[in-house]
């Protein structure tokens, strides 16, 4: 099957369940994903009295922000080399069934799912329950911008690709500055921050 076919596909399912879209018009809209997945962060920089735990789980949030950060200048690149339509400016009037707004980018690959992507692999790397929330939320979030009209599922793979990435890159900085971490969360520990 090609691409165009699976998106349509996927896609042809919109419209027919109203409470699957709302679903999906809520949980892989611009906003709600992203932020629900920044306020876990934030739950897990201060989650735990044990000071080894949340060490580690500080370490990992950072890991996640340098990681968004690496997916972020990645995006960046490829965007300013590759362009492609979205589905509903080049398949037939009438055979999109669009749940969003109609966005200008690029669709390649989803910017969406790379920063999805990229913040929960390193949170799942150290926590496998919350990490496994935010990489479910990831894949679901990521899906539903194909259901919703807006990416071909090569768009979203791509950008999972690009926060796979971006989670490696940014665990070969962290260890290499691993002691200017270390230092970095004790400080902010003094101070009440961390």
């Amino acid at each position: 099957m090609s691409d165009t076919s699976i998106f349509l596909l996927i896609n042809g399912w919109a419209g027919r369940f109203p409470l699957i879209d709302e679903f999906f018009k809520g949980l892989s809209n611009d906003y709600f994903s992203l932020v629900l997945s920044c306020l876990v962060l934030v739950w897990l920089w201060f989650a735990t009295r044990d000071r080894a735990r949340r060490f580690t789980q500080q370490k990992a949030v950072l890991t996640s922000l340098v990681s968004v950060g690496m997916a972020c200048i990645a995006m960046v690149i490829i965007n300013g080399h590759i362009f492609r339509d979205r589905p509903f400016n080049v398949l037939p009037p009438g055979s999109v069934h669009l749940l969003f707004y109609q966005p200008h980018d690029s669709s390649f690959p989803s910017n969406f799912a790379a920063l999805m992507f990229a913040l929960a692999l390193p949170i799942f790397l150290k926590n496998k329950t919350w990490g496994s929330l935010l990489l479910g939320l990831a894949i679901v979030s990521s899906f539903g911008r194909i259901f919703m009209g807006i990416h071909y599922p090569l768009d979203v793979l791509a950008g999972a690709g690009v926060g796979i990435v971006g989670c490696l890159v940014a665990l070969g900085i962290m260890r290499a500055l691993q002691p200017l971490i270390t230092f970095l969360i004790v400080l902010l520990q003094r101070v009440y921050l961390a």
